[in-house]
């Protein structure tokens, strides 16, 4: 049965991982903490239901666009909305927007959700700005435009902090801040950071890798994509070999765009720390298996970032300059088997 290969039309079995069956897991969930200045909010972001939506909310944050952004927008029972807006050197300016992206409804819009604010009248218009629902607001925002694609949901004792924002007074300013939550204000004078409820959204990096993530793991888009990953803790350091061959070789008439069509290995070598690795990749050319003549010395091919959500989901994000491949795969575990040791040990790095 022949696996998907990204780079040649054909490739050869002379190393061969077979993977039949997938290891069951938690999905894939990145968290992120909202900071205010009345304390953090722990999100769990729904990366496989919304992926669309979860890449591009992350954009923002990995971009350090939400840093001194604020709540713009409070109406009480319903939601509070920010995203939208910068206070920089006693100046507010609207956060650069990317492109829209596509909507994804279909998450219910209920008390403690992540949404995202959209254009009235077109579906596909969310950019940067965000909103968290203050109740249970199905019956309005799941149908309206298009329905309003929730994202994530706050998670732990979040909410306390969200209603706290909730319970502030709310000043009317020229528009677009005409239900502007404001902290101790006194009622004159200028409007200040000292006022405003200032947010910054980060990535919450709660995993560290370990060597208990030693092991086969696969490509979920695929039936037959693999990697084998081994840490090296004491140098944190992390080994890949990403395997993708077919399991007959390719006649005489195959073409490949990465090396020779039945002979190429990648691998992939580097440091980590948290829960993120940063490798180069090498290009291995050549060399038959159990053959007396060695493949060529290996050269830099590419990089490739392997990141952790657990000790049973990651991705890997790689670039190929030679042959202008890029992408992002999501992997999972093919065997449980380490899991408890992955997770004790996480358990002892993040104390």
């Amino acid at each position: 049965m022949p696996m998907t290969c990204p780079f040649s039309r054909f490739t050869i079995g002379l190393i061969c991982f077979v993977f039949t069956a997938l290891a069951s897991g938690p999905v894939l969930a990145t968290n992120v903490t909202l900071q205010t200045p009345l304390g953090d909010v722990d999100i769990e972001l729904f990366d496989e239901d919304t992926p669309e939506t979860v890449a591009n909310f992350l954009n923002y944050v990995n971009d350090g666009d939400f840093a001194n952004s604020f709540i713009h927008r409070s109406v009480p029972g319903f939601i509070i909305q920010g995203g939208g807006f910068t206070y920089i050197n006693d100046v507010v300016e609207e956060i650069p927007k990317d492109p829209p992206v596509i909507n994804e409804p279909g998450i219910s819009n209920l008390r403690g959700t992540i949404a995202m604010a959209k254009v009235s009248g077109d579906p596909n218009s969310a950019t940067s700005g965000w909103f968290i629902n203050l109740g249970d607001n199905s019956a309005n925002l799941d149908d309206q435009n298009g329905g309003f694609t929730v994202f994530g949901q706050v998670t732990a004792n979040g909410m306390d902090v969200i209603d706290a924002i909730a319970s502030l007074q709310v000043w009317e300013r020229a528009a677009p801040f005409g239900e502007l939550p404001l902290i101790d204000y006194p009622g004159t004078g200028d409007i200040t950071d000292e006022y405003l409820v200032m947010t910054d959204v980060a990535v919450s990096n709660t995993f560290h890798i370990n060597s208990g993530l030693n092991d086969a793991w696969t490509n979920t888009d695929t039936s037959g994509q693999g990697f084998f990953i081994v840490v090296y803790p004491d140098i944190e350091v992390m080994f890949l070999a990403w395997f993708t061959f077919d399991t007959e070789r390719p006649d005489e008439s195959a073409s490949a765009l990465l090396g020779e069509p039945g002979h190429r290995w990648l691998t992939a070598q580097g440091k980590y720390a948290d829960n993120k690795a940063v490798l180069d990749i090498v290009l291995s050319e050549g060399g038959v298996f159990d053959a007396g003549t060695p493949a060529s010395t290996p050269s830099k091919y590419g990089a490739m970032v392997v990141e952790f959500s657990d000790c049973n989901a990651g991705t890997v994000t790689y670039d190929l300059p030679p042959v202008d491949r890029q992408g992002v795969i999501p992997i999972k575990r093919v065997s449980l088997d380490n899991v408890p040791l992955c997770e004790q040990l996480a358990e002892q790095l993040a104390d």
